[in-house]
């Protein structure tokens, strides 16, 4: 990436970044040739750039389900960041960024179940796409998986909750993962007796 590019995404300069297009119309067209590339919208979403990032996404709304070489989506960076508020903007923005898949096909739902339910996110995320909770891993792991596996009884009761709504509640609940395992099986092995 061009480094006046990385130093107006870093800092978040729309004005900027309208100088630059108008000294080069063609310089985000750039990023759309690479297939897996650190957009400006990835550095924004890293650095916690709101206004940026969403100025990016109504410019470039591709960039939102690209992939940098780490195979991570700028909504994934956002949540690895903790930069909740720019998730919940993705979100209005595209309420289908929750199903954009990152290195091992893991989505931000999955990325939640792993670190916990931050201001509410999870809630917001099965509000805004109810079916993301049927989304699986590249190793057939879904959400009920991934909260077992990193011990979120919290996250388990949510996705326990929202799938009783669901007639696919039993799919979902006896899923098992490419070894065979369902996400009692193991919440089982790791001792997890209120699960």
């Amino acid at each position: 990436m061009d480094e006046s590019v990385r130093t107006i995404s870093r800092t978040g300069d729309v004005s900027e970044l309208y100088k630059l297009i108008q000294s080069d119309g063609n310089v985000l067209r750039r990023f759309d040739e690479v297939e897996f590339i650190e957009t400006p919208l990835h550095v924004a979403a890293d650095e916690g750039c709101i206004r940026f990032a969403m100025e990016m996404m109504k410019l470039k709304p591709s960039f939102a389900r690209k992939l940098n070489q780490q195979g991570l989506s700028p909504i994934h960076l956002a949540l690895e960041k903790g930069h909740n508020e720019m998730v919940l903007r993705f979100l209005q923005m595209d309420k289908d960024l929750v199903r954009v898949t990152g290195k091992n096909g893991e989505t931000p739902l999955h990325y939640i179940c792993k670190a916990g339910n931050h201001d509410s996110l999870l809630e917001r995320f099965l509000k805004a796409c109810p079916d993301c909770i049927r989304d699986v891993t590249t190793e057939n792991r879904s959400a009920l998986h991934i909260a077992a596996e990193n011990k979120r009884l919290d996250v388990l009761q949510i996705l326990i909750r929202m799938l009783k709504k669901k007639d696919y509640y039993r799919e979902e609940v006896n899923r098992k993962d490419e070894d065979g395992n369902t996400a009692l099986h193991i919440a089982a092995r790791n001792n997890q007796t209120q699960v």
